[in-house]
């Protein structure tokens, strides 16, 4: 009876934080550089915050502050851990490798994650929970500074090692995200990976205190009709604050050129000062902007080939500033 009593209180509990917070209990580590604090959830395929089949697992970040400002944070109202997009910070999802070659039952790769199940399915959908059936091994190096994930993973087809590091820079506001992809199997390694930026910055509503700046000037493979926001030469900026499931979404941004300078994004809140500018050593392939009533994020991808054997190396870098307000 004692022990039907503790599992009826523990089916409760877990029913009372799937529909809103999660609870405070996942693997965890924290890093600072006297400038910056950040938090940082750990991979766990028992019991890691994110175990979904999206976005790579390594860099999960509810918490970074800078000078008292607040840039990440929860921004949906469900969680659940396989949820594929209950998740925060500057995380990143690479694209689908061996989908279309799939058979139904098949495997294919998603770098970050592992190898999932392909079911019987018209087309990739990233919202679908594939079922994973090889997450590889993952190592983790921790400095008060830094933390370093790896993962190794060894199939049939595909193979990697896969090292991410995120760290802050010393005596400066600034973290740097540092990849290394290795090809170790015998088939090339095709994809695309983007940072979806899940910003949330002084849990300020997403709208026209903030603006979103290029070093070029925006234009749309396909025009967006809407009334939430429009792109005003270089900048992306909102008409009014987004409620509900009101969405400002830019599908396919265009102006940007083949150089890594273009690759230049500054988030700027006007009311509260935070801001944050990103960059990176590679150039663009494509860009994309979506937000939500509680979180803005600027989506930039790049372009991966990898031959077995090769090896593909990129930073991002994050620079945290406050500007003067209004």
């Amino acid at each position: 009876m004692q022990m039907f009593v503790k599992s009826l209180i523990g089916a409760l509990l877990f029913l009372l934080f799937i529909g809103g917070e999660p609870p405070d209990q996942f693997p965890e580590t924290k890093i600072t550089n006297g400038l910056i604090h950040a938090r940082l959830y750990l991979p766990d395929t028992k019991e890691g915050y994110y175990r979904g089949s999206r976005f790579d697992w390594a860099g999960v970040m509810p918490e970074l502050d800078y000078k008292g400002h607040t840039y990440f944070g929860q921004w949906f109202e469900k969680y659940d851990p396989v949820l594929h997009d209950a998740i925060m910070g500057p995380v990143e999802e690479f694209t689908p490798v061996g989908y279309d070659e799939a058979k139904t039952g098949d495997r294919f790769l998603k770098i970050g994650i592992g190898m999932l199940i392909k079911p019987d399915e018209p087309k990739y959908f990233f919202a679908n929970p594939y079922q994973i059936v090889n997450a590889g091994q993952r190592k983790i190096k921790r400095k008060s500074d830094q933390v370093v994930f790896v993962q190794e993973l060894e199939d049939k087809d595909y193979a990697y090692e896969y090292t991410k590091a995120v760290q802050l820079t010393k005596d400066k506001p600034e973290m740097v995200l540092s990849h290394s992809l290795k090809n170790t199997g015998r088939l090339a390694i095709e994809t695309n990976v983007y940072d979806h930026n899940f910003f949330v910055i002084d849990q300020q509503p997403v709208g026209p205190d903030f603006a979103i700046t290029f070093p070029f000037m925006l234009t749309e493979e396909v025009q967006t009709s809407t009334s939430l926001g429009k792109l005003q030469d270089h900048q992306i900026l909102f008409q009014k604050v987004l409620v509900n499931n009101e969405h400002l979404f830019f599908r396919s941004l265009l102006g940007f050129g083949l150089e890594a300078k273009d690759y230049d994004i500054k988030i700027e809140n006007h009311k509260t000062g935070a801001s944050v500018r990103i960059t990176s050593d590679q150039p663009l392939s494509k860009l994309v902007f979506w937000s939500a009533p509680k979180t803005l994020c600027p989506e930039p991808y790049l372009r991966i080939s990898i031959k077995p054997g090769e090896t593909f190396e990129w930073k991002l870098f994050y620079q945290f500033y406050i500007r003067e307000t209004n």
